[in-house]
């Protein structure tokens, strides 16, 4: 891919064989755009510590940066905003956008589901904690590959072990799952007999 540079470009660019930026000369409206790009690109909160590390700038420069930014998020009226969680900085939707977000998530995730996992998933949110022995009861399968596939999406955790022989694994849902299918807690699951037939 071709690309154009510009002196802009030129003066973050990191040095040949250096692992940060050059940032303890410049200013919070230069080191700006950086700090937002390593926001951006992240989807855990970033510790300021992290932030002085990579840009090799003072914590008070960075600070002032991100206020910077704040400021320019609110005034144009974007739909999300930069926060300070977890001991970090982290880009976020605003709240007014949250149930859209909520049912794209659902929707992508219903997608990527087959109505075995599908299957598999509902056994483990009504029937949790659930060993995978008895879901295959249920399911009248193996179902050890689903669970894997659920684990690795999010929606399926273990949660503990079976006092049983051998100790085996039991499973249940995750926040993930509640966030997806748009439910407050377990309780909010339709009763039995609220499903379709």
């Amino acid at each position: 891919m071709t690309t154009h540079s510009d002196p802009q470009e030129e003066a973050l660019a990191l040095p040949q064989g250096d692992t940060q930026v050059e940032g303890s000369q410049k200013s919070p409206h230069e080191i700006k755009p950086v700090v937002e790009a390593l926001l951006f690109a992240t989807d855990q909160p970033l510790p300021i510590k992290k932030l002085v590390e990579i840009l090799g700038a003072e914590k008070e420069c960075i600070l002032q940066a991100i206020d910077l930014l704040r400021q320019e998020y609110e005034s144009s009226r974007r739909a999300f905003q930069l926060e300070e969680i977890a001991g970090g900085y982290q880009l976020l939707s605003k709240k007014e956008y949250h149930s859209w977000i909520s049912c794209l998530e659902k929707k992508n995730t219903e997608s990527s589901l087959s109505p075995a996992a599908v299957e598999t998933l509902a056994i483990v949110a009504y029937k949790q904690p659930i060993l995978r022995a008895t879901i295959e009861a249920i399911r009248g399968v193996e179902s050890s590959q689903i669970l894997r596939s659920l684990i690795e999406k999010g929606l399926v955790k273990i949660v503990g072990k079976d006092e049983s022989l051998g100790r085996p694994l039991l499973y249940g849902t995750t926040k993930r799952f509640l966030d997806y299918f748009g439910l407050n807690s377990l309780n909010d699951l339709p009763r039995s007999q609220e499903l379709p037939s």
